[in-house]
Order: C-alpha cells, then structure tokens, then sequence
C-alpha cells in the first residue's frame, strides 16, 4: 500500500526563528506556529488555536530567517516527522513535528516598504491557489 506524508499549514509564528548550523555547516531554523480554527457552536463564535513546531534545513531554513519573524504570517508545506528521545529520567519521549519543504509569503495586510514584500515564492502553490 503507497504513503502519503504532506502537510500544509497557514498561521502565525509564535516567536522569532531560531537559526543553527550543524557541524557540516547545513542550516536548520526552528520556528513555532500558530494555526488558528474559527466555527461556530450555535449563534456563539469560537476559536481554537493549534501550536506546531517546524524545522527547515539548509537554503529554506535560512530564507526562512531573513525574510520571517515574530508574529509574521506563514503558509508551509512538509511532511510530519517523529521525534523519539529519553529524558534526563530515562522516561521515553516523543514529538511530532513538520519539516518545511516549502513556504509562501503571506500578505499581513501592513504596507512595507522593502524586498521582504517583493521576494519571490519558494512554494509551488501560488498565494491565490490556497484553497483556504
């Protein structure tokens, strides 16, 4: 039976990128976001928020970097990954994540002025594609 591993995610950056290198030099960017769901129980509106951690490698992790910080909005697209580790206790841990294959830029709404406004997409879907 085929796979299928593909996420796609729009929200908010809950706290500016955290950019490290490997010791080969590769980049990884952690970034933490915010994915927020509006319905409707009755006449009453609710929200809920989901928090989902991401990583990015190499060239995508530092564009990601230059171009995002706190609070910006963000469309990425990736694949869901499992962490396994034991903690100081020797208790086994876990955590899934998404591993940003691609992103968008996202209008905020705010006019800037500068190249973070006019800098191409790395994703193949464009902003007006977004089914959502």
């Amino acid at each position: 039976m085929p796979n299928y591993n593909k996420v796609m995610l729009m929200g908010n950056l809950t706290r500016d990128i955290e950019l490290k290198y490997t010791a080969g030099n590769t980049a990884v960017a952690n970034l933490g976001l915010a994915v927020n769901r509006r319905y409707r129980v009755n006449e009453e509106s609710r929200e809920e928020t989901t928090f989902v951690d991401c990583e990015a490698w190499g060239r995508t992790a530092e564009n990601i970097n230059k171009f995002f910080s706190k609070g910006r909005p963000i469309f990425v697209e990736g694949r869901l990954k499992l962490d396994e580790w034991q903690d100081r206790d020797g208790n086994k841990r876990s955590k899934l994540k998404v591993v940003v294959e691609n992103f968008e830029f996202i209008d905020s709404g705010k006019r800037n002025s500068g190249s973070d406004q006019q800098a191409e997409s790395r994703s193949p879907v464009p902003a007006d594609d977004i089914p959502f």
